[in-house]
Formats: C-alpha cells, structure tokens, sequence
C-alpha cells in the first residue's frame, strides 16, 4: 500500500468511527429518529403532531 491509500483508509475509518459514536451517544439520549429533522416531535415515533413523514403502509 501506498501513503495515499493507508490515508484514505484512515480518514474512512474515522468518519465510520465518529458516525457510530453519535448514533450511540444519540440513542443513550433516548433519541428515536436520530438525523430526523423533526427529531424530538417525530410523528412516525409517535411524539409529536407534524406530517412531515408520511405513513408507509
């Protein structure tokens, strides 16, 4: 391998790693839609009353 691979590689591993961080860190909060714009009044959750998500069926 090369520098600019093991680069790439490292740089890829850390987005992965800061990614599952906050998805932890957000579903230990209690969070139901973690990236939902609407996340604390989410309708598909049941916790608010918005329609920005519709109901799939």
């Amino acid at each position: 391998m090369n520098l600019a691979t093991i680069i790439a590689v490292l740089v890829i591993a850390a987005m992965l790693f800061f990614a599952v961080r906050y998805i932890y860190k957000e579903k230990k909060k209690g969070t139901a839609c973690i990236g939902c714009s609407c996340a604390d009044s989410c309708p598909k959750c049941g916790q608010g009353r918005s329609s920005e998500h519709s109901s799939k069926g």
